[in-house]
């Protein structure tokens, strides 16, 4: 059986080279580029294929060397992320069309990400006589299970078309045990089918350094609490408003400073300026756009606990990077996260979403001083076995495994 030496990797409703934190853009997008990084450091070369939505944009993006981004144009310029299914054909069609002109068409895997990729890679897989690797990122059934009373469930197509992908892959990535439990007990996935594979961070770009050397560190004296991600209910940045309320009213001598990095996003989109006015926040609540890699670091070494009020994560990728940086991560104990974070040891579980609990999570981490820096320093330890290198060395085998699944052959080389 031949190795795996060119993956054609399926982004559809997100492109990988925009700025995580707003929009569609998370996580997912940061495992993509980074993932495709990694395994063409290791001789795998990566072509991503994600929806064109501009007119200039430029159809083909080279990244690094042996990766680059293919912009594909299919369905109107401008469409919500929620409207991308009615438009799986074109983008398969167009798919199809573009490897026709390629002077090597040939792709050993189809890797898709989220479950629009993952329907357009089952139109494909077949025609190209390619095996499909997919990576579910976050499941409908698990959303729906954690809705609150405004949230709105995710729909019925939704989960069908993720049940057909379960059913149909060759192999499917789950991120953390978890996840693969998920898999199984809400889709029936074969654990036979299923790798667990935790995601990587940039050591690089995310590791310690002094605070007072922060250009973000602007007061030495504050307790500065950090929220990096999309401003939409599901990430809970409300949670954290609402805490911060509760601790200030506690302990209003408390030098408290919320700073939250991201943008509006999707229907879940949230308006955080009222809320923070009403409850008098405004000298203590800070919101700013997302920023990029080595700029976002930054901010997480200026900071002196990363908070994560997620409802729920696949993993959790901010919790990894705020974690190499040596700051400790209070998160909601929920998917992934329970794996990104050791409670107690690199930073704070909390049960749920009660502001209260979160006020008194934060409290304490403010109160002493010596264990939150303690947690800070086992974070950074954890977090170097994260490297994406070892994410690419373990995807690359479950790419073999499913080559030879497709082909009928066994194992992997």
């Amino acid at each position: 059986m031949h190795r795996v030496r060119r993956v054609a990797m399926l982004s559809l409703h997100t492109s990988p080279l925009r700025q995580a934190g707003g929009g569609d853009a998370g996580g997912m997008n940061v495992y993509i580029k980074s993932l495709a990084q990694a395994l063409a450091e290791s001789g795998i070369e990566v072509e991503i294929f994600t929806r064109a939505d501009a007119e200039d944009q430029a159809e083909i993006e080279h990244v690094s060397d042996g990766v680059l981004v293919r912009h594909i144009h299919a369905g109107p310029r401008t469409v919500a992320k929620e409207e991308l299914p009615r438009h799986v054909s074109s983008l398969a069609g167009a798919m199809n069309r573009i490897k026709a002109l390629l002077a090597d068409g040939h792709f050993d895997v189809i890797h898709s990400h989220y479950w629009v990729s993952g329907m357009t890679g089952l139109l494909m897989t077949d025609h190209w006589d390619t095996p499909l690797v997919h990576s579910m990122h976050t499941m409908a059934k698990v959303k729906n299970q954690s809705l609150g009373p405004a949230d709105r469930a995710e729909p019925a197509a939704r989960v069908a078309g993720e049940q057909r992908i379960v059913e149909q892959a060759d192999r499917l990535i789950a991120n953390t045990q978890a996840e693969a439990g998920d898999l199984e007990r809400l889709y029936g996935a074969d654990p036979a089918s299923i790798d667990v594979i935790a995601p990587g961070v940039d050591l690089s770009v995310f590791k310690p350094g002094a605070r007072s050397d922060s250009s973000q560190r602007s007061d030495i004296g504050i307790f500065h609490v950090l929220f990096a991600g999309r401003i939409q209910r599901h990430k809970g940045p409300q949670v954290l408003i609402k805490a911060a309320a509760e601790l200030r009213r506690r302990r209003p001598e408390l030098p408290l400073r919320v700073t939250l990095l991201g943008a509006p996003s999707g229907s879940e989109a949230l308006e955080l300026g009222p809320e923070v006015s009403r409850l008098g926040l405004d000298d203590v609540v800070t919101v700013l756009p997302p920023v990029e890699p080595a700029e976002l670091a930054d901010w997480y070494r200026a900071s002196d606990v990363v908070a994560m009020p997620s409802f729920s994560e696949s993993f959790g990728l901010v919790a990894l990077e705020a974690q190499a940086c040596g700051i400790p991560v209070v998160a909601t104990d929920v998917g992934g996260l329970g794996k990104a974070v050791r409670d107690g040891r690199t930073g704070l579980l909390i049960d749920g979403h009660a502001p209260a609990d979160w006020a008194t999570a934060l409290e304490q981490l403010y109160d002493d001083d010596e264990t939150r820096r303690a947690l800070g320093r086992a974070a950074a330890l954890y977090a170097q076995g994260f490297g994406w290198q070892h994410t690419a060395e373990l995807t690359a085998d479950s790419y073999q495994l499913a080559v030879a699944a497709h082909s009928g052959t066994s194992g992997v080389e």
